[in-house]
C-alpha cells in the first residue's frame, strides 16, 4: 500500500506533521489536567499561521461532544478558503479503551485518521498511552 506522503507535496507533509505535533500535546495536557476534553481543531492558514479552534453549539454548560464536533466541522468548512490544512481532535471509545482521535485533512485532498489509545492509571491525572495508529480518513472540510 502506497504511503500518502508519496503523492503529497512537501508543504502538505510539513503541514500535517506540524498539526499532529500541535494537536496531540494539547489533548494530552487536557487529559492530565481534567481527565477529558471537548473536541477542538488546529488549522494552518494560507499564510502558514497556526490557529486553534473551539466551538460552542449553544446548548448549555455541558454540551454533547457530538454537537461540539459538528459545530466545529461546520465552522471549519466556512473557513476553508483561508485554510490549507486542519486537524480535528476528539475523544473516542475504541474496542476496550479510550483514544484521542485526530482527523487530519489537507486542501490537496489528503485525509488521515490517527488514533492514540490511552488509559487512566491513577486518580491523580496519570495517563498511559499506547501505540499511535493511522489509516485513511474521510474528507469533511474539503469534500
Amino acid at each position: 500500500m502506497a504511503s500518502w506522503r508519496e503523492s503529497a507535496s512537501k508543504q502538505a507533509q510539513d503541514d500535517l506533521d506540524g498539526l499532529m505535533n500541535e494537536s496531540f500535546p494539547f489533548a494530552q495536557r487536557m487529559l492530565a489536567a481534567h481527565g477529558e476534553f471537548y473536541p477542538y481543531a488546529v488549522g494552518v492558514s494560507q499564510s502558514g499561521e497556526v490557529r486553534m479552534f473551539a466551538a460552542d453549539p449553544g446548548s448549555g454548560e455541558h454540551p454533547e461532544s457530538t454537537d461540539v464536533l459538528q459545530e466545529l466541522v461546520d465552522g471549519l468548512r466556512s473557513e476553508r478558503d483561508v485554510l490549507r490544512a486542519v486537524a480535528v481532535a476528539s475523544e473516542v471509545r475504541v474496542a476496550d479503551c479510550d483514544a484521542i482521535h485526530l482527523e487530519l485533512e489537507h486542501r490537496e485532498g489528503i485525509a488521515i485518521s490517527v488514533l492514540l489509545r490511552y488509559r487512566h492509571v491513577n486518580g491523580n491525572g496519570g495517563v498511559e498511552y499506547g501505540a499511535l495508529t493511522a489509516g485513511p480518513g474521510e474528507a469533511q472540510i474539503w469534500s
